[in-house]
C-alpha cells in the first residue's frame, strides 16, 4: 500500500513538473523579473507598468541597478527577462564589445540630459577656465559634447562615434574650460563642485534634481531614447508582447503626461 501511495506521490510530481516545462516551452512564462536603473525608468515600472502586468496575470519582481553594466549582464545571463535603461547607441556598443544578442523592444518616455548648475542660470554665464564636468560612458558623452558644441563653448572635428565619444574629439576648446569626466551617477553629487554639469535625467531625478531646475535640457534625438531590452531570442515570446502592450497602453500614456513632465514621449504616445 505505501509503495502505490509513494509512485502515485512520483507520478503526481513529474505531472507538475511535465506541466511546468511545457508551460515554459510554450512561451507561457508568468513570473518575471525587469531591471531598471534607480530613478524615473524603475518608477514607470513600480508605479504602472508592472501593476498593469499583475492585471494579466504576472507576478513581476523589479531589479535596481546603479550603473550601465550591470543590468544587460544581468539580462544576457538569464538573471533578469528584460531591463529599462539604454539607448538604441549604447546598446549595440555593448553588443559588440561583449558579445551578447540583447535586442531593442520598444523606446520608453525618456528624461533628457540637462545642463545643471547651482551657480548660473544661462549658457551665456560662460567664462574663461570655468570648470565643468560630465559622464564618462561615451554615448552620454557624445550628447554632451554636441550639445556644447552647438552652445559654441567647444568645435569638434566633424562627425563624432557616438559609442566611443571622448574628449580627443574636442579640436577647440574656446573658453579654456576644465572638463572632466566621471561615472554618472556621482555627476549630481559634485554639482556643488563645478560651474556646470551633464546629468542624465534618470540620475538627475533619482537625486533629488528636477528637470526644469536646469539650465538647459537636451532636444532628444530618436537614437538617445532610453528603451526596454530583452534578449533576442525572447522578442516573440508572450511575456516580451505584453510588457510592450503595458507601455503602449492608455493607462501608461496617462501616467508618463500625469508623473514624467518634460520627458520626450516615444513615437506611440504622440
Amino acid at each position: 500500500m505505501r509503495k502505490i501511495i509513494l509512485n502515485l506521490v512520483v507520478l503526481s510530481t513529474l505531472l507538475i513538473l511535465a506541466a511546468c516545462t511545457s508551460s515554459e516551452a510554450s512561451g507561457d512564462k508568468k513570473e518575471l523579473k525587469i531591471g531598471a536603473t534607480s530613478g524615473p525608468y524603475a518608477d514607470q515600472l513600480r508605479e504602472s507598468i508592472i501593476p498593469l502586468l499583475e492585471k494579466d496575470g504576472y507576478t513581476v519582481k523589479l531589479v535596481e541597478f546603479n550603473d550601465y553594466i550591470q543590468p544587460n549582464r544581468a539580462l544576457d545571463e538569464g538573471s533578469i527577462d528584460a531591463n529599462v535603461f539604454q539607448t538604441s547607441v549604447y546598446l549595440e556598443a555593448f553588443n559588440k564589445e561583449h558579445n551578447t544578442n540583447l535586442a531593442i523592444g520598444d523606446a520608453v518616455p525618456t528624461a533628457p540630459i540637462g545642463l545643471y548648475s547651482e551657480k548660473h542660470k544661462d549658457v551665456s554665464d560662460v567664462k574663461e577656465g570655468m570648470k565643468l564636468i560630465l559622464s564618462n560612458d561615451p554615448v552620454s558623452m557624445a550628447r554632451a559634447l554636441q550639445m556644447l558644441d552647438r552652445f559654441g563653448w567647444i568645435t569638434l572635428a566633424g562627425e563624432i562615434d557616438q559609442s566611443r565619444a571622448s574628449e580627443n574629439d574636442i579640436v577647440e576648446n574656446k573658453y579654456n574650460l576644465e572638463i572632466i569626466a566621471m561615472d554618472g551617477a556621482q555627476l549630481p553629487r559634485s554639482l556643488g563642485d563645478t560651474d556646470f554639469a551633464f546629468i542624465n535625467g534618470n540620475f538627475a531625478l533619482a537625486s533629488g534634481l528636477n528637470l526644469e531646475d536646469a539650465v538647459l535640457l537636451e532636444d532628444t534625438p530618436p537614437e538617445f531614447m532610453n528603451n526596454i531590452a530583452f534578449r533576442e531570442d525572447d522578442l516573440e515570446e508572450s511575456f516580451a508582447e505584453a510588457i510592450l502592450n503595458a507601455y503602449h497602453s492608455e493607462a501608461f500614456l496617462q501616467y508618463t503626461n500625469e508623473q514624467n513632465a518634460g520627458f520626450t514621449k516615444p513615437d506611440y504616445q504622440k
